[in-house]
C-alpha cells in the first residue's frame, strides 16, 4: 500500500511539472499552488445537510412518479442546483456539477446506497459554471467549465481536504475564444473515449447562429463536439452542425458516440423535433444553422441552399424527439440489476421546456437499440414530474449508472439526485 501511495505521489507531481507557472493561471494564485502540492490557507467548504422536512416533501413527490413493474426511486442525495454527474470507483462518491460555481461531493459512507454527507469539492478553487464533470477509469476527475478544462488527479484520494490537487489542461480563456463566452448554451459535458481521449461538446450560443460566425465556429468546434488528449494537446474538432449538445456517452458495444441536442425556440410548440444522435465517423455535420431540428428548415436559413460540402457529410438523428422537451444527459446501461432487455440501452433525461404553451418533458427516456447498433424505440421511462397543472415538480438534468447496477438521475429544480433501482 504505502509503494502504491508513493507511486501515485511520485505521478501527481511529475505531472504538475509538465505545466508552467503561466498555464496554471492563478484563481489568485491557488491552482499555482495546488498544482504544486502547496496548502491555500482554504477553510473547509459548504456542507449541505441531508434529510429534513424537505427531503420528506421531496419523497412525497417521488411516490407520484411512474416507473416500469419492479423499480422503485427514492432520495440518493440533496445537492444545491445538481446537474451532471462523474461517479466514482471506491468510494460511492458522486461529483456533481453545477450551472453557478460549485461542484458537490455526495458520498455513502455507509453503504445503504444514500448519500450520508454532500459536500463542496475543491473549495479552493474558483469554478466558473462547472457543469461537466466526467470521471476517467484509472480515477482522475474532469472538470468542463464555460472557458477552461481542469484536471484532478487522484479526486478519491484527496478529497477530504480542501485543497486537492488541481490542473489546468485548458486554462481560462483556451477552450473557446473569449470573445465568443455566453451566458447561453455553455453548460459544457465531457467524458472519457475508449481511446483514452476526453471529448468535449460546445454548446454556440445562438438560438440560430448567423452566417458570419459559421467559418470560426466550425474551425474551434463551437455548435460541435472536439476531442483532446488527457493533457490538452492535440485539440480536433469531430463534429460540427450541433445547437447545444448538454449530454453525450459512448456505446461500449461498438465505441460509437451517442449525444443529445437541444433544437431551435420559436418555431412553435410541436416543431422541430429534439434529437439523440450518433457520431460512427469523424467530419459528421448534425444540420444545425440550416435545419431547426430533424430536417425541419430554419426560417432564417429557409430558401438558401445548403453547402455542398455539407450535405456530403450530413448525419441525420438517430431518434427524433417530442420537440422542447430539452433533451439533457444520457448514459448506456452496462450494469447488471436491471432485467436484461436494458442491457445497453439509452437512458437519457428531458428536462422539460422552458417556453412550450402546453409544458412537456421532465422525465427520463430509455432508447433501445437493434442489432446493427440503431435506434430502434425510445420510450418514457421515468415519468410523473410535470404535474397536471403544468407545474414542474422536478426537471431532471442527468442519468448516469451508479457502483451497484442503479441509476442516479440529478434535478436542477429540486436540487437532488434520485436513486432508481430494480427489485423484481
Amino acid at each position: 500500500m504505502k509503494l502504491k501511495k508513493t507511486k501515485l505521489i511520485t505521478a501527481l507531481a511529475a505531472a504538475s511539472l509538465l505545466f508552467s507557472t503561466a498555464q496554471v493561471a492563478s484563481d489568485d494564485g491557488n491552482l499555482s499552488k495546488l498544482g504544486a502540492f502547496k496548502t491555500t490557507g482554504t477553510s473547509g467548504g459548504e456542507s449541505i445537510p441531508q434529510g429534513g422536512k424537505y427531503a420528506d416533501n421531496l419523497g412525497k413527490i417521488l411516490q407520484t412518479i411512474s416507473l416500469p413493474d419492479g423499480f422503485k426511486i427514492e432520495l440518493f442525495a440533496l445537492a444545491p442546483d445538481a446537474r451532471h454527474m462523474a461517479v466514482g470507483r471506491n468510494k460511492g462518491t458522486v461529483w456533481i456539477g453545477t450551472k453557478k460555481t460549485k461542484i458537490w461531493a455526495a458520498t455513502d459512507r455507509d453503504l445503504d446506497n444514500v448519500a450520508d454527507t454532500v459536500e463542496e469539492f475543491s473549495p479552493s478553487v474558483k469554478f466558473d459554471l462547472p457543469n461537466g464533470v466526467c470521471y476517467s477509469p484509472d480515477g482522475f476527475l474532469f472538470v468542463a467549465e464555460r472557458n477552461r478544462v481542469l484536471m484532478f488527479p487522484a479526486a478519491e484520494f484527496f478529497m477530504e481536504s480542501p485543497d486537492t490537487v488541481a490542473i489546468p489542461i485548458v486554462p481560462q480563456g483556451e477552450l473557446i475564444p473569449v470573445e465568443e463566452e455566453s451566458y447561453n448554451h455553455t453548460a459544457r459535458v465531457c467524458a472519457i473515449g475508449p481511446d483514452n481521449k476526453l471529448y468535449i461538446s460546445l454548446g454556440q450560443p445562438f438560438n440560430v447562429s448567423p452566417p458570419e460566425k459559421q467559418d470560426l465556429y466550425d474551425e474551434v468546434g463551437i455548435g460541435g463536439m472536439i476531442r483532446m488528449n488527457r493533457d490538452g494537446s492535440e485539440r480536433e474538432v469531430i463534429a460540427t452542425g450541433i445547437r447545444n449538445s448538454v449530454g453525450h456517452a459512448f456505446n461500449p458495444v461498438d465505441g460509437t458516440l451517442w449525444f443529445t441536442d437541444n433544437q431551435v425556440d420559436g418555431m412553435g410548440d410541436e416543431t422541430p423535433p429534439g434529437e439523440i444522435n450518433k457520431i460512427s465517423a469523424n467530419g459528421g455535420w448534425y444540420g444545425h444553422p440550416h435545419f431547426g431540428g430533424g430536417e425541419v428548415r430554419t426560417a432564417e436559413y429557409d430558401g438558401q441552399e445548403i453547402p455542398e460540402a455539407k450535405m456530403a457529410n450530413y448525419v441525420p438523428p438517430q431518434v427524433e424527439t417530442i420537440a422542447h422537451a430539452a433533451d439533457l444527459g444520457m448514459m448506456f446501461y452496462t450494469g447488471n440489476m436491471f432485467p436484461a432487455k436494458y442491457k445497453n440501452a439509452i437512458f437519457s433525461a428531458q428536462h422539460g421546456s422552458w417556453n412550450a404553451v402546453n409544458p412537456r418533458g421532465a422525465r427520463v427516456m430509455v432508447t433501445f437499440l437493434d442489432e446493427e447498433g440503431n435506434a430502434k424505440e425510445s420510450i418514457p421511462f421515468a415519468e410523473g414530474w410535470l404535474q397536471d397543472n403544468g407545474v414542474y415538480s422536478g426537471r431532471p438534468v442527468d442519468v448516469q449508472q451508479y457502483v451497484d447496477g442503479s441509476i442516479l438521475v440529478s434535478d436542477d429544480k429540486a436540487g437532488a439526485v434520485y436513486r432508481i433501482y430494480y427489485e423484481g
